[in-house]
């Protein structure tokens, strides 16, 4: 994993990633695998200058977060009792700040782990669930108060120092699409963006295009997953027995889409990084004579032979 080349730009200023852990798992494939489905949240929070990791904590696997002050954070999934949910994706995220020096130092920044006790209060968290977008919000929030942003001007509060990024515009749909194709508005935007992507001048443009899909809160897919899953509960709603069975199958179509995010999520910045090829050369030529051809190398002298 090249996490030398990733970077995000800021303005006129380009900030490199924070680096990935130091420790002997981090060339195994096990652990390689953990990191790549908890990328939607450690490279948003790398993003920030954090250096994050994937731990076992006590019946699930964690993200430590490591902060300027030498406090952490950990953010969970709920613990107890252990979820059934694909890794990387539960029900909902704890995260706390903690400190190995002072036990005094224990804050629960963010919570939308479902309550195990129905009559318990719940917080207001609670309503997100799993969606990651508003953890990562949360903490940046939180951090940028405390001044342990290491990378501020990243920072969700001072978006306005990012450059723009191309939008996908997506035509207003009517509450119930007709069988006349009114529907296909949302594939007429995508190939609206596929033809600018065709056109894009840079890669660093093309890159910027790729971040509208691969976006892991905002992005196309990430959104297309959360499509799948509710249109799955929805056909739980269904009295009929083949409801659940599709359910099942429309679950599994946004384990798939999720899968493919994470096995994508470095494409963007492996995008910037490209270079173009060099432009053939060009043919010379002087008034009043022909085009000369460019210099290439003679063929190498052939030695006399002694009679």
């Amino acid at each position: 994993m090249g996490a030398d080349d990733e970077t995000i730009r800021a303005g006129d200023r380009t900030a490199p990633l924070a680096p990935l852990p130091d420790h002997r798992n981090v060339a195994t494939p096990w652990w390689q695998e953990l990191w790549r489905r908890h990328a939607h949240i450690t490279t948003p929070l790398r993003q920030l200058g954090l250096e994050c990791d994937v731990e076992f904590g006590l019946s699930a696997y964690i993200v430590r977060v490591s902060l300027p002050d030498d406090s952490y954070l950990i953010i969970s999934p709920p613990q107890e009792p252990p979820s059934d949910r694909p890794l990387g994706h539960p029900d909902g995220w704890i995260a706390t700040r903690e400190h190995p020096d002072d036990q005094a130092l224990f804050e629960v920044v963010y919570d939308s782990a479902p309550s195990a006790d129905p009559g318990a209060p719940q917080r207001p968290e609670a309503r997100h669930g799993g969606n990651v977008q508003t953890l990562i919000e949360t903490i940046d929030h939180r951090l940028a108060q405390l001044g342990l942003l290491p990378n501020s001007v990243a920072s969700a509060g001072d978006r306005s120092a990012l450059p723009a990024t191309p939008t996908l515009h997506v035509p207003e749909v009517p509450d119930v699409p007709d069988s006349a194709g009114r529907a296909s508005v949302y594939g007429d935007a995508l190939r609206a963006l596929t033809d600018r992507l065709n056109g894009a001048e840079s890669h660093a443009e093309a890159a910027a295009f790729l971040h509208q899909i691969l976006e892991p809160n905002d992005g196309l897919l990430a959104q297309l997953g959360e499509f799948f899953e509710a249109a799955g509960e929805k056909a739980k709603e269904a009295a009929e027995d083949d409801g659940f069975d599709l359910s099942y199958d429309l679950a599994d179509a946004a384990a798939e889409i999720r899968n493919l995010g994470e096995v994508l999520h470095v494409a963007e910045d492996r995008m910037r990084a490209l270079t173009p090829l060099m432009p053939a050369p060009r043919l010379t030529s002087t008034p009043g004579r022909p085009p000369s051809l460019p210099p290439r190398a003679l063929p190498a002298a052939q030695p006399r032979h002694m009679r």
